[in-house]
């Protein structure tokens, strides 16, 4: 089969499994391009997704703690936790029904990777935030599709001029009000609020915390 029909044949599956699974929950499409489709989905507690299964990769980010079972159509269990404001992980998998098990709704941001690893070399980026800037920037996972990043900048500190040198997803986990002056020099004010989600391109700048409390995002950067 040509690679395009291939393609589209997985697309459609694709969005087949995610009218299933989103049918028993409350979702909101953030971003959607060649790249990724961004979900924030709200899932209530005991309340069982159909049989659906995941053809391509995701990183989620669960916005409040929670526990959820997986329970595969060929009988195998798999139990998951997590903490409020983590990140994971989760690969394409097979049909499968899920059941959020702890007692609160929690609020995920379902990152899905519309394409495959690939073989080109990254641009090189010299001003890398994470070797620029470890106390601010870290890297959370990474693999070869996506490398995660955790950011975390006190009140009033500052981050150097870096460079972003790939297409990201940003997942503010908290309130956040930066001042951020572009390699020419011009200033902006970004506010954004705790479990708000973006699409962002390359871009290089210094970014001042100029609100009275720490921030904390996840920069999702996709390496394909």
């Amino acid at each position: 089969m040509p690679h395009g029909r291939t393609d589209l044949k997985l697309l459609l599956a694709f969005g087949y499994a995610s009218a299933l699974v989103l049918s028993a929950q409350e979702s909101q499409t953030v971003t959607d391009n060649d790249q990724v489709k961004v979900l924030k989905v709200v899932v209530q507690p005991h309340q069982k997704t159909r049989m659906h299964q995941h053809v391509v990769n995701r990183v989620m980010i669960y916005l409040e703690p929670g526990h959820q079972d997986f329970n595969y159509q060929d009988r195998k269990k798999v139990m998951l936790d997590w903490k409020s404001g983590e990140a994971k992980w989760s690969p394409a998998s097979g049909m499968h029904i899920a059941e959020i098990t702890s007692g609160n709704p929690v609020t995920i941001v379902e990152i899905e990777l519309k394409k495959s690893a690939s073989a080109a070399k990254l641009p090189k980026n010299n001003l890398d935030p994470v070797k620029l800037d470890p106390k601010h920037y870290a890297v959370d996972f990474e693999n070869d599709q996506v490398r995660v990043l955790r950011v975390k900048i006190g009140a009033h500190e500052a981050a150097p001029m870096h460079a972003h040198a790939l297409n990201r997803v940003v997942v503010y986990l908290t309130d956040q009000k930066v001042r951020v002056t572009s390699a020419d020099g011009k200033e902006e004010q970004v506010e954004h609020k705790a479990g708000d989600v973006s699409w962002a391109g390359p871009a290089k700048h210094r970014e001042e915390n100029i609100g009275s409390q720490a921030f904390d995002l996840y920069a999702v950067e996709l390496k394909n």
